[in-house]
């Protein structure tokens, strides 16, 4: 008979963590069906196999901080809590969308958690996160930004230009790079001189770290440190979070540059299998745990037909919730 951990919130908390991946992961599967379908259109990133990385990085954030990702955002606005009928609307183009159906699969943003708006230039989030931060600094705020990349922004020179940056402002960011291998459809490695990809950081002297970002309790537990020595004013720091995507890199991707045999292995690591199989070691009962996943899965269903169910924007409201200089004169 199996026993409950000695911990109670410390399980919970994971149990936690498991039902926000699931989220995650039901929902990419749910998106893939839709494009498939031709009910959506237009380029969509999935995150599927990353999970862990937004997970345990949120998990690690305050009410206060400010979180920019890229154009593979859906997984990072779920984990920083954006309700999914709110990313499907936003998917849908409608009215109960994140930023009222204007911005779409690339463009989540939500004010209310600190998500700014993402963007799919790659690197252009690096910069943008600092300016925020110093906006925090001069206004002495306890504020930490978070700006999540893939490896192959490294290979932009505003990232070292960031980072450079950063160091002399001793800025409270933490640039999160989620090297999950393979920069669109080039693999990471043919496009660097270096190793580790963490390597590229290090001559900017910023303070550095490197973790497993298919376990989402190490995610956290490297993130979580970094994170607060920004609030405490000791500068910025660089994390590579070593991932995967299950998924090519968009929808359509046939993934010919990868074998099934390297995709299969690193299935074997998937986080939620990872997070399940820690779950059970402490105790937790495999029927709590398919619980968890019941209630994404269940969560997602709902999130879906809710959305659906959303207006579409009306024609007069186009000019609302732009900026100033796109609205029309009268």
């Amino acid at each position: 008979m199996q026993t409950t951990t000695a911990d109670p919130q410390a399980e919970n908390k994971l149990l936690d963590s498991l039902y926000t991946m699931w989220l995650i992961r039901a929902s990419q599967e749910r998106c893939e069906q839709l494009f498939r379908d031709a009910k959506v259109r237009g380029a969509m990133h999935l995150y599927s196999g990353q999970e862990a990385v937004a997970v345990g990085t949120c998990n690690a954030l305050n009410e206060s901080d400010r979180l920019l990702f890229t154009y593979r955002g859906h997984g990072w606005a779920l984990a920083r809590g954006m309700p999914p009928e709110a990313m499907f609307g936003e998917l849908f183009g409608r009215e109960s969308g994140c930023s009222h159906g204007r911005g779409g699969s690339k463009h989540m943003s939500d004010w209310s958690r600190g998500i700014f708006p993402s963007n799919a230039i790659v690197a252009a989030n690096l910069p943008i996160a600092n300016g925020i931060a110093l906006a925090a600094v001069r206004k002495k705020e306890s504020r930490v930004v978070v700006t999540a990349f893939g490896e192959g922004a490294t290979n932009q020179g505003v990232m070292h230009e960031a980072l450079a940056q950063a160091v002399i402002w001793n800025l409270p960011v933490i640039f999160a790079c989620e090297n999950n291998l393979y920069a669109e459809v080039t693999p990471a490695h043919e496009m660097r001189p270096t190793a580790e990809v963490v390597d590229l950081a290090s001559g900017a002297g910023i303070e550095t770290a490197v973790c497993d970002g298919m376990d989402v309790a190490a995610v956290e537990a490297t993130v979580g440190p970094l994170v607060d020595r920004a609030r405490r004013g000791e500068g910025p720091a660089f994390v590579e979070l070593k991932t995967y995507r299950f998924r090519g890199h968009m929808t359509g991707d046939f993934k010919t540059y990868r074998s099934e045999d390297e995709i299969a292995e690193w299935k074997k690591r998937d986080p939620l299998i990872v997070l399940s199989d820690r779950l059970r070691e402490s105790g937790v009962t495999e029927e709590r745990i398919v619980a968890t996943q019941r209630r994404a899965e269940f969560a997602v269903k709902d999130a879906e037909e809710a959305a659906w169910n959303s207006p579409e924007p009306a024609p007069e409201s186009m000019y609302e919730y732009t900026s100033s200089w796109a609205e029309p004169k009268r």
